[in-house]
């Protein structure tokens, strides 16, 4: 395949930004809902966790992994990473593709999270994330827009990205860590949770075991990949078109090895075009 063939392969392709293995829980919703498109996922996985740093820093981190994307020919990038969408999102879509990018596109996944909330929810809802995401009260401030007489309940899960990134989403310790974070929330009798970090879904059947029958749990990936599906309905002048043959590539910003092994058994799927880059370079 020739430089110009490659180019024009690339420019079709949808951007996917997670701080690591998490936004592999969206793709892969993606590759489901919305199997003939090309995808390139980036994990910056040599900064994360996203969710134990500062809003500025988190700002720096995305418009340095936006800019790689689009210079990768991506003209829309979905932000994966709910620290990332609720610490750094508006500012770029205000400050960042004004001045840089004004012809692409960057989307996050608070806003159709939300709005499933406010649908689905009678009064109670419950939202499990990073420090970075609660903080921001980003989510409460989302659903009352929507629906001013829903009460959020919040709570922050500092040690369940570090655990899922080694691999200890199945170990008893991981369990019980889990157990503790959701006691506040399940004894608030919310009648929904959110998952506001794309790494917790690897722990879904857990969550929905321990929060019961009486709590619905929104699988995130699926919800936020039928808002794209209807988001690229809406916009046909992005001419992100659907392809014959489709590619995924995946970008990491420390060794891969350990990301691989778990992303393939995730994704049921071999990960062979995975590179190493630097995005401080």
């Amino acid at each position: 395949m020739n430089l110009k063939n490659k180019l024009k392969k690339s420019n079709k392709a949808i951007g996917v930004f997670d701080s690591g293995l998490g936004g592999l829980t969206v793709l892969k919703n993606f590759l489901q809902v919305l199997p003939d498109y090309s995808y390139i996922y980036l994990g910056d996985i040599a900064r994360l966790p996203y969710g134990s740093k500062s809003a500025d820093r988190i700002y720096q981190y995305t418009c340095q992994s936006l800019d790689f994307l689009f210079k990768k020919g991506c003209k829309l990038v979905i932000v994966a990473c709910n620290s990332a969408s609720s610490q750094a999102l508006r500012r770029v879509q205000q400050e960042y593709l004004p001045k840089k990018w004004p012809d692409r596109k960057v989307l996050g996944v608070v806003r159709p999270l939300a709005e499933s909330a406010a649908l689905n929810s009678n009064k109670r809802v419950g939202i499990l994330g990073t420090r970075a995401t609660v903080n921001s009260q980003t989510y409460s401030k989302e659903i009352n827009k929507l629906n001013n007489s829903i009460e959020v309940f919040e709570k922050s899960a500092p040690l369940l990205v570090p655990l899922i990134e080694e691999g200890w989403a199945k170990k008893t310790v991981t369990n019980k860590i889990l157990k503790s974070y959701l006691r506040p929330l399940k004894q608030k009798k919310i009648d929904c949770l959110i998952l506001a970090c794309t790494h917790y879904p690897f722990l879904l059947k857990k969550i929905k075991h321990i929060m019961g029958s009486k709590c619905k749990v929104f699988n995130s990936g699926k919800i936020v990949a039928d808002s794209l599906k209807d988001y690229l309905n809406r916009h046909p002048e992005l001419k992100i078109e659907k392809e014959d043959k489709v590619n995924v590539d995946f970008y990491l910003t420390d060794e891969p090895k350990l990301f691989k092994n778990l992303g393939e058994k995730f994704l049921g799927q071999s990960m062979e075009n995975l590179k190493q880059i630097d995005l401080e370079q």
